[in-house]
This record gives C-alpha cells, sequence and structure tokens, in this order.
C-alpha cells in the first residue's frame, strides 16, 4: 500500500537529475508543486529550529577572553587582637597557666595582635577604577588589595557599603585606563539562559564557570532581596564576582550559595543587576544609600482578608499601622489597601517596599488605597529611609472606661483593658482596646497565631475599645454578608490584620 504522507518518487532519487527540479508550464502539475512548497517549508522550520538549538555556544572561550581583564580578586587583611594568654583554654589561676602561657610565646603568637587574610572576587565598572564587590568582603577589612588579570596589583579605598544588598564600591587608583564591563538589565534575562560566572573560588583566582539562569526573583533574608538563582559553579571566593550574560554585560553579582558542606551543589544566588546598579549610583555620588521611605507598616492580602475587606483579588499591600511620617501627613490610614505608588501596581509587600526604596528621597508621588471598598488617591512625600529606622508607630489614645467583663467568641477569650491587665502587657497608661485573654487551641484564631495576651484594636476597620462596639462591628460585617471580620492585633507594639470567621 502507498504512503500518501511519501512525497513524489523525485525528491527521494539520489539519481535525479538538476534540470528534472526545474519549474517550467510544462512540468508544474499541483500535487508537484505541494510538494516543493512543503519541502521549502520544511526545510526553513528546520534551519530555524536548529538556530534556537544552537543557543549554547560551542565555546566559552571568546567571551571569556573578552570580559576577564575586568574581573579582580581581592584581598582583604585585618589586625586580630592577640588571644590574651591561655585565658579560654585553662582556668585562670590553674597550676598549668603558666605551661600553656609558656608555649604559646614559643609559638611567636602571646598576646602580640595578628594578621587575618581574607579572599573575594570583583569587577571594574568603569575606567577611572570604580571596583565592585559583596560588603561581607572587605566588612572590617584595614587594607585591601585589587589583583587584576594581567598580573599588577593596586590598593583599594572604599567608597561605600550597602549591608542590605550586601554591595561594595571600592576605588584604585590606575596611571592608565582600566579595562571594565557594563551593567545589562537583569529584568530580561529569562529562565533556562547561558550565564557565566568569574572569580576568586577557593583562591585559584579568575576561574571560570558556566551556567544557566535556574530562577528568578529569589528572596534569601533581606528586605530588598531580587537574586538571580543559577547552577553555575560558586563556591567561597566568587562572593562579589560577576556573572555574566552571553553579551558580556553583567546581571549579577555573585552572593550567596545553598549548600550543605560548603561547596558548590548547584544552587547559587546573585543580586540582580537592576538592584546594584541603583545602589552603586547612590554610593558613587553620596558615598551612602538614600532610600525612599513611605512610612507605614504593611502585610500581605491573603484571600480571607481581602474577602473581609470586599476586595476582588488579594493584591496590595495592607497598612497595619501609620507611625508619624510621610504616609500620615499624605492621608494613609491603617486598614487602607495600597494598590497603586507612583504608577506602578502593587502586588505584595515585597514589591511595594523595593519600589519606594528606589523612589527619591523628597519626591512626591501618588499612592493609590481602597479604603472601605472605594479607591482614593494620595499626595505623600517621601522621607529617607536610613533616617527613619527604628522610629516607633504612634500610639492609640482613647479614654475609654474600663469594663471588667469578659466575652467568648470566635475562639477568644476577650476583655476590655483594666490597669492590672495594661501593667501585666506593658501598655501605657492610655492603650486602649480588647485584651486576648486565652485562645480556644481548637479555633481558627489560634491556628492563625492569636495568643494570649495580644491586644485587638480595631474591628472591621473601626476603632473598638470596648465589648460593645466589637459586638457592633461584627453585625454590621454580618449585615453586610461579609463571611469574616478584620481584626488589627498588636503583639509588643506591632500590628498585624488577621481575619477571622463569623461563624466561629
Amino acid at each position: 500500500m502507498q504512503n500518501v504522507c511519501n512525497p513524489p518518487k523525485w525528491t527521494r532519487s539520489a539519481k535525479l537529475k538538476p534540470q528534472t527540479l526545474a519549474l517550467t508550464k510544462d512540468n508544474v502539475t499541483p500535487l508537484r508543486l505541494f510538494w516543493l512548497t512543503t519541502l521549502s517549508m520544511v526545510l526553513i522550520l528546520s534551519q530555524s529550529l536548529m538556530a534556537h538549538a544552537r543557543g549554547a555556544p560551542e565555546s566559552f572561550a571568546d567571551l571569556a577572553e573578552r570580559i576577564s581583564p575586568s574581573v579582580v580578586n581581592i584581598t582583604t587583611s585585618t589586625v586580630v587582637e592577640g588571644r590574651g594568654g591561655p585565658q579560654g583554654i585553662v582556668p585562670e589561676g590553674s597550676p598549668f597557666e603558666d605551661f600553656f602561657r609558656e608555649f604559646q610565646d614559643r609559638g611567636g603568637e602571646g598576646d602580640r595582635p595578628r594578621r587575618s587574610s581574607a579572599l573575594g572576587s570583583g569587577f571594574v565598572i568603569s575606567e577611572d577604577g570604580y571596583v565592585v564587590t559583596n560588603n561581607h568582603v572587605i566588612e572590617g577589612a584595614d587594607e585591601i588589595l585589587i589583583e587584576f588579570f594581567e598580573g599588577f596589583e593596586l590598593p583599594a579605598k572604599l567608597i561605600g557599603t550597602d549591608p542590605n544588598t550586601d554591595i561594595a564600591l571600592l576605588k584604585v587608583e590606575a596611571e592608565e585606563p582600566l579595562k571594565f564591563v557594563s551593567f545589562g538589565d537583569s529584568d530580561t534575562g529569562r529562565v533556562g539562559d547561558w550565564v557565566m560566572a568569574m572569580g576568586n573560588p577557593l583562591g585559584q583566582g579568575f576561574s571560570v564557570s558556566a551556567g544557566i539562569i535556574s530562577a528568578r526573583n529569589r528572596a534569601l533574608s533581606g528586605t530588598y532581596d531580587d537574586y538571580i538563582q543559577t547552577d553555575a559553579a560558586i563556591n567561597r571566593g566568587n562572593s562579589g564576582g560577576p556573572l555574566f550574560n552571553m553579551d558580556g554585560d553583567v546581571i549579577g553579582v555573585n552572593t550567596a550559595i545553598l549548600s550543605p558542606n560548603g561547596g558548590s551543589i548547584g544552587i547559587g544566588f546573585s543580586m540582580a543587576s537592576n538592584v546594584v546598579t541603583k545602589v552603586v549610583d547612590q554610593l558613587k555620588e553620596f558615598g551612602e544609600t538614600r532610600r525612599g521611605w513611605l512610612g507605614v507598616r504593611i502585610q500581605d492580602v491573603t484571600e480571607d482578608l481581602a474577602e473581609s475587606l470586599g476586595l476582588e483579588e488579594a493584591k496590595g499591600a495592607l497598612v497595619s499601622d501609620v507611625p508619624d511620617g510621610p504616609a500620615k501627613d499624605g492621608g494613609v490610614e491603617a486598614g487602607d489597601v495600597i494598590v497603586n505608588f507612583d504608577g506602578v501596581a502593587v502586588e505584595d509587600t515585597r514589591q511595594l517596599v523595593r519600589v519606594v526604596a528606589n523612589a527619591p528621597v523628597g519626591k512626591t508621588v501618588r499612592v493609590v488605597v481602597n479604603r472601605n471598598g472605594e479607591t482614593q488617591t494620595l499626595k505623600v512625600t517621601l522621607g529617607r529611609r536610613e533616617e527613619a529606622e527604628g522610629k516607633a508607630p504612634a500610639a492609640v489614645e482613647d479614654d475609654t472606661p474600663e469594663e471588667p467583663s469578659k466575652l467568648e467568641l470566635m475562639g477568644l477569650t476577650l476583655s476590655p483593658l483594666t490597669d492590672e491587665i495594661r501593667g501585666e502587657l506593658g501598655l501605657d497608661e492610655k492603650a486602649t482596646g480588647l485584651a486576648v485573654v486565652a485562645v480556644d487551641e481548637t479555633s481558627t484564631a489560634f491556628e492563625k497565631g492569636l495568643r494570649a495576651g495580644d491586644l485587638i484594636t480595631e474591628a472591621g476597620q473601626n476603632p473598638v475599645a470596648d465589648l460593645d462596639s466589637l459586638k457592633e462591628r461584627i453585625d454590621a460585617a454580618k449585615e453586610a454578608g461579609r463571611k469574616s471580620i478584620l481584626l488589627l492585633v498588636r503583639r509588643g507594639g506591632d500590628p498585624r490584620f488577621v481575619a477571622l470567621g463569623l461563624t466561629e
């Protein structure tokens, strides 16, 4: 039986004469034209797929050769105080104390200070000698020495550091312009793209490793974290080195690894260049970072919080507290959900923190909030985050009289504040709210983290100072068809919103 998918025999014949393929009025038939067109399309598609398959370079040698002169090894030196004799080895006054002191003196240590060295990596970003590395590479260093690929060394001075992103900026003075590399746009990197890491792993110097982008937008522990995850080998000593894309642009600064044994297992993290460039620009201009400050405490909008607030989507940043500062001056209130900041839609708290930090200090921005189901646009003039660190939220004041009765609902046993309870909770004498006396361990409230000693100051985005006001807010939520009610809970002064079901 003939296979209808097979092309005409002339397309499979090894002895076909060239003129047989020529298209003329005499030999062009609909079937032959169909197969010739199909064959052309297959060839074009095959070539296209082969081009995509060649995304993996045959060699990284040309790229490595081009950018190696801009990558540097960094050696730091720190003076460490002497051990102070045998203390810590034998108890003071022990008969062995003199023996151990004599032993240390023979080793040349004794109480004398000694120098400790550490190794790291970095890269040159300008011909006049600016060098980027990690803060932890140079932290506490008395001397910083830069070794270049060509073999010469130069001392470096520290321009500034940012512990929040673990970035440091150094400067060397060279007689000739230095070879440097440029930052690329880390947001254009896709999972699966090839990348190359360079640095000084384990003191081996100018070592190259390659891999792919394994994931993006990773957060480790920092407020401003935006890490690129890669399987390119990164080890101790690679810290501060660059992560390149295939165009030779720096899209990350190698910072950390995840490993059970301290060696590379293919899970490395590089701080994204779009974060680093902003930090470097500020360190170069001011010698320090100057991040925007909105002045609110926020939390993510969960599904149950969204339902209790009447929101269609669990997006935005819920304001749990507004201390004295820019946001308060601009009219932001606790219970507002920030949905847009300076023209950028807010997905969650992590995004908002980063967007605010990247905004210029002193800039007046539009902040769009959802308040009681309605959208409002506020204007806020940003402060500086570094100056505001450690400021406490404003206290809530009310002169509501004390009520000794208790109320059990939603798995909570609640009591109005008394002088005794205020003392136990370490509250100001004017603090108001309902104290959580006990929590049913089988309740949703317990699952969501409420504990005895918590203080409820709001319900349904309205202040509650007594049991009657809480009951009123619960009745209002039920009348509005809500399945849950939003509570503002404070513990040790730190606020957070919790949504509890009304049926419990």
